[in-house]
């Protein structure tokens, strides 16, 4: 049959399969001629799947349209595939479309498969005249060859010699082992002649293409997942010649378990049952298995025990766990009869939640009869339970009387400020109707009753610690109950318990128990001033006071307090205080000045500044932890601050210090003067003038027949403490002399006929 006529030929270079690397350019040219008796516009696209989208990245084919005459060639249509560097080593499938269905619609499209092959990148590039391989069927990571296990799974590997010489190639795989693969190799025609036995190698000739048989048959205990075992072509011609493929295989997974429980003991009277469970993983994966049993009976009445509890199992390997089962419980073991069937199922669990069988195998236990010494031993019990009963009976008509133990304070010496507490056990405390707590002592309390008509009040049952607890459901232990007593004092507190002994439906006695108990309130120690004393009994103003004390039980200590009073109540300033921890100094002043010795605090020399003259009495107060008393000392007696003393440092007039001075009449007299000392303490007064002055200014006055003929400066004490000091000039004030003025002479004219004195 004659071939049909395509108005449209295309040319595609390179023909046939291209390779590439990851990151590699792969550029295919296309020329369309037309050959039909029309213009035509002809689409070139792609169609591809997503697989190969990922290859190249494309979202959508890339398309070219041509517009041809007729009898037309198209230029060289030019596209790229640029293979992503992340792509796994594979071939990958494309089909170039080219389509003219306004022109032709009964010709197009023409389709043209093809593929690109991404290699290893360990593979040598590949030159014009290297040898290159391909695998059939071909594989990429999302297209695997499928294994069945019933039989080897099988490819062609097609050499292609595209040298000019004869070369020899052989085929390995170096990722596996040699009993995954085996490598068939065609027949040269050389066996027969007894030369070799068999063919170890591929030989073609120049320009010749040959294929290779490659059979893969995992072993058996081969884990399910996929695999990618690298394939190597050697040239015998290129040694160095690198030629790498990868096929892409995978193994699907296989659950098959077996599981057999076999009996070794199944009938039982006082031992254990004993069974065996053998379990082989005929599968490809790895079994971690849970072993547990469940009942096939409406009641589960048995324990069990596997060893192990957990096994992991590895394809094509077995193994046995022991189980133990126990009857349970020992009341139903029966009394007759042919004994009890106890009927358990296997339940086993994957921790992966693999699949497992349908059906697990099932087991059961007999357990034998009681022997008939039993049955006699059952007899006897129930006579003595009837002989128990009885006893019960006469109990509760005659139950144990309510006692009340050990009433007695939690410490029976206690020191004021903590409260008494209480503790009593009552027995058989349900017969209670109340307890009425007294007390005898320096204060008087009033009765504290609980009503127990109720069951346990509240005050002593309630809370997230109550007071009072049940034990063996009927004793009632009550600890730490408080009384409110806390004053100084010797108490006696006393217990009541009225309750009522007896049945109520038969005669009932009101009965009442009663204990007392001693405690002792001693008063709560402070911390106290011994002695408190300054080194003299005067100091003079900006001086430091030296104060010395001793204060006994330091570490009851709170704080110190100094402060000082005069004679008017006025108060010396804001009280000093040092703060002390049990007995450790804040201050590190007093650190250095004082010593712990005998449970005495004793601080010498403690300074005070004097900043206040007068007379002043200074007490010490010290403040002890968790109490409002404390304990103070004054000075013997009172301490006198003297003002610091004044003096006249300088006075003058116009800068003299001589005390008889001679004044011009007329000029100005500048008189200065500095005195040092406090100035509420003394009186500055320039005499005769009378005023009071500053401590230090300076002053102008006029000089003239007025002017004193005495000028001092005195300063007087305000409370007469010291002296009064002064300072004086005598002055002389000379009369200002007016000159007695000289009549006018009237001067020589000169001689006009003096001749001048000649120049030298």
């Amino acid at each position: 049959m004659q071939a049909k006529f395509n108005p449209l030929q295309v040319i595609i270079n390179p023909p046939g399969i291209q390779f590439g690397m990851p990151g590699d350019t792969i550029e295919l040219y296309v020329v369309v001629i037309n050959q039909g008796d029309q213009d035509a516009v002809i689409d070139l696209h792609f169609v591809f799947d997503e697989v190969f989208q990922n290859l190249t990245g494309w979202s959508s084919s890339p398309r070219e349209s041509l517009a041809l005459a007729s009898q037309q060639n198209s230029d060289e249509v030019r596209f790229e595939f640029q293979i992503a560097a992340n792509t796994l080593p594979g071939t990958y499938d494309y089909t170039l479309v080219v389509d003219s269905p306004l022109h032709y619609p009964q010709d197009t499209p023409i389709t043209f498969p093809n593929q690109i092959k991404v290699l290893l990148q360990e593979q040598t590039a590949i030159r014009v005249n290297d040898p290159t391989f391909s695998i059939r069927p071909n594989t990429n990571p999302n297209k695997p060859l499928i294994f069945n296990p019933s039989e080897p799974l099988q490819v062609e590997v097609i050499v292609d010699n595209r040298s000019y010489l004869v070369d020899r190639f052989r085929l390995s795989c170096p990722d596996l082992d040699e009993d995954w693969f085996t490598i068939n190799y065609p027949a040269s025609g050389y066996e027969g002649s007894g030369l070799v036995s068999e063919a170890t190698a591929l030989e073609l000739n120049p320009g010749t293409k040959g294929q290779i048989l490659l059979k893969f048959h995992p072993p058996g205990d081969t884990l399910a997942g996929s695999y990618s075992p690298t394939i190597r072509l050697y040239s015998e011609n290129s040694p160095d010649l690198v030629l790498l493929d990868l096929v892409y295989i995978q193994i699907p997974t296989n659950y098959r378990l077996d599981i057999e429980l076999h009996t070794i003991l199944g009938q039982v009277s006082r031992s254990l049952g004993k069974y065996e469970l053998a379990l082989a993983n005929q599968g490809n994966i790895v079994r971690e298995l849970i072993l547990s049993l469940k009942s096939r009976d409406e009641e589960e009445l048995y324990t069990y025990k596997f060893d192990p509890t957990e096994i992991r199992l590895l394809p094509n390997r077995s193994a046995v766990a022991n189980l133990t089962v126990k009857p349970r419980p020992w009341w139903r073991k029966p009394w007759f009869g042919a004994g009890l069937v106890v009927n358990f199922q296997l339940d086993i669990k994957d921790q992966k939640n693999l699949p497992l069988p349908n059906t697990l195998p099932q087991g059961s236990l007999v357990w034998k009869p009681r022997p008939l010494w039993q049955f006699i031993l059952l007899i006897l019990a129930i006579l003595g339970l009837l002989g128990g009963i009885g006893f019960i009976i006469w109990r509760i008509l005659n139950p144990d009387p309510l006692k009340l133990e050990n009433f007695s304070a939690k410490d029976s010496q206690i020191t004021e400020g903590d409260e008494v507490a209480l503790n009593w056990e009552i027995h058989h405390y349900k017969q209670l109707q109340k307890l009425v707590l007294t007390a005898k002592g320096s204060q008087p309390i009033e009765p504290i009753i609980y009503d127990f008509s109720n069951g346990i009040p509240e005050a002593l049952g309630k809370g997230s610690t109550p007071l009072c607890q049940i034990q063996e459901k009927q004793d009632l232990i009550c600890s730490n109950v408080k009384t409110g007593v806390k004053t100084k004092g010797n108490y006696t507190f006393q217990l009541q318990a009225s309750y009522q002994n007896g049945i109520q439906l038969f005669s009932r006695t009101n009965q009442i128990a009663t204990q007392t108990t001693q405690v002792e309130i001693a008063e709560k120690p402070i911390a106290e001033v011994v002695n408190f004393q300054a080194d003299k009994p005067q100091y003079i103003k900006g001086q430091n006071i030296l104060l010395s004390w001793t204060i006994a039980r330091p570490l009851l200590l709170q704080q110190i307090q100094i402060g000082g009073s005069a004679d008017d109540e006025t108060s010396y300033g804001e009280p000093i205080v040092y703060k002390i921890n049990q007995g450790n100094l804040a201050d590190p002043k007093l650190k250095k000045l004082c010593t712990q010795q005998n449970q005495e605090l004793r601080c010498t020399n403690i300074p005070i500044p004097a900043y206040k003259a007068g007379k002043f009495a200074f007490q010490i107060k010290a403040f002890s932890n968790g109490s409002q008393k404390n304990s103070f000392k004054k000075t013997e007696s009172k301490i006198e601050i003297l003002p610091k003393p004044f003096r006249i440092v300088s006075f003058t007039i116009n800068g003299s210090d001589q005390p008889n001075l001679v004044l011009n009449e007329g000029t100005t007299a500048t008189l200065s003067w500095r005195v040092e000392g406090e100035k509420e303490n003394i009186q500055v007064k320039l005499l005769p003038y009378g005023d009071e002055v500053a401590l230090s200014d300076s002053k102008q006055f006029p000089v003239n027949l007025a002017f004193p003929p005495q000028i001092t400066l005195q300063v007087n004490d305000i409370s007469n403490k010291q002296p009064p000091q002064q300072k004086g000039f005598v002055i002389t004030v000379l009369k200002k002399v007016v000159p007695t003025p000289i009549p006018s002479i009237n001067p020589i004219p000169p001689n006009p006929f003096q001749s001048p004195l000649p120049q030298r």
